[in-house]
């Protein structure tokens, strides 16, 4: 055996260790005061430990023909904590490889001054005033949407969670939702640190205070007295879909716009990120985000149709089960969900065809569409 080899192999590694290490506290910097987030290829830097450091600049050789080192990108961001950022997503791994290409003609300053020059105007707010955000619903996407709220908080000048809406539990409510916001069975672990505050009966996740209010219908809440306004208000329970029953959000006091985490009904806007932003209007108050199906296929169907465009086809969804399936065989008032779910799949009904269809219109008529429960817990993988 080798054993200078053995010790080689160990100081390089505790080097790139002591390089990320260093990084660390620059990407936090970078993000908590100008609301900048390091990315290598796509994947994010902010909140990330030393070893992940590490492990993203080694994804990176799916990509490169060669390996992107923390040693070559840390002078990338060494430079950009000297320049005086707005809000901006930097790629400093595609930097670094452009940087490389350039073979070194002008300092790594110089050249992120350079490349930078668009973003590099000076500190400000994405927002004029941070947008309140309040979750009508705390169950399993209402918790998720918590997660991604707290993890993208940055200085807190952006789309800031407020409240959860939820319907008064029993002993201990406040106590078990924030353990069901801590641990996830599938999720895992929330990144960081939760507690809570009884005498403001709110959560307080990574120092952001989610105020937990109890209210059994929409309009009743005065969310004005929390200090809440101008909010988006995120319907995440289902329950209502159409304008109608969406609209009540709106006559509560402190509310702005609604969003739905579910395909909306009549003349809702369904919006899919990317396909049809552009029914994004300032006049419109009521949105859907669509389904988890409609999100996943869309993209991948306008992209076809784009580029070859779709004469007729067929979607086919597996979704996960939900909790208003039973665990053992028993009665249920919907067809076949009376079936235990964790043992069967399901076959049920689905409006994906019809939602996709609504997203780029020029597929309306071309798809069909058919949908089953599966035994797994989460996602919904069309095909």
């Amino acid at each position: 055996m080798n054993n200078q080899m053995q010790v080689t192999y160990l100081k390089e590694w505790q080097h790139l260790e002591e390089c990320a290490e260093r990084m660390l506290p620059l990407i936090g910097q970078l993000y908590r005061e100008h609301n900048v987030v390091t990315t290598v290829y796509g994947r994010t830097l902010v909140n990330s430990t030393t070893i992940d450091i590490i492990k993203s600049h080694r994804f990176a050789r799916l990509i490169l023909d060669d390996e992107l080192c923390v040693l070559d990108t840390f002078p990338i961001v060494e430079a950009m904590t000297r320049l005086d950022l707005a809000p901006a997503r930097v790629d400093i791994g595609k930097l670094t490889v452009r940087y490389k290409a350039e073979g070194g003609g002008i300092g790594v300053v110089d050249f992120v001054r350079r490349e930078l020059a668009a973003v590099n105007t000076g500190r400000s707010p994405i927002l004029s005033e941070p947008r309140d955000i309040v979750l009508y619903g705390f169950g399993r996407i209402g918790r998720l949407l918590a997660r991604i709220l707290v993890e993208k908080a940055g200085s807190g000048e952006k789309l800031r969670i407020r409240a959860a809406v939820v319907r008064k539990g029993g002993a201990d409510d406040l106590a078990k939702r924030a353990s069901l916001l801590r641990r996830d069975s599938v999720h895992g672990h929330f990144n960081g640190i939760i507690t809570i505050d009884e005498e403001e009966n709110a959560i307080i996740a990574n120092g952001n205070m989610i105020r937990i209010i109890y209210a059994d219908s929409p309009e009743s809440v005065d969310y004005t007295q929390y200090g809440i306004h101008n909010a988006i208000l995120i319907d995440n329970t289902g329950k209502w879909r159409d304008r109608d029953g969406l609209g009540r959000h709106l006559k509560a006091q402190g509310i702005a716009k609604v969003v739905l985490t579910a395909p909306g009904k009549g003349d809702i806007p369904n919006i899919v990120a990317g396909v049809n932003n552009e029914l994004i209007t300032p006049a419109e108050n009521i949105f859907s985000a669509a389904s988890c199906t409609t999100n996943a296929i869309v993209p991948v169907l306008k992209a076809v149709n784009d580029r070859f465009g779709i004469v007729s086809g067929h979607v086919e969804t597996c979704h996960s089960y939900t909790n208003d399936q039973n665990l053992i065989d028993n009665y249920h008032k919907a067809s076949r969900r009376g079936r235990s779910a964790p043992l069967n799949m399901v076959i049920t009904e689905t409006g994906a065809a019809k939602a996709v269809a609504n997203a780029p219109p020029e597929l309306a008529g071309k798809l069909t569409g058919n949908s089953s429960r599966a035994p797994h817990p989460t996602l919904s993988p069309p095909r």
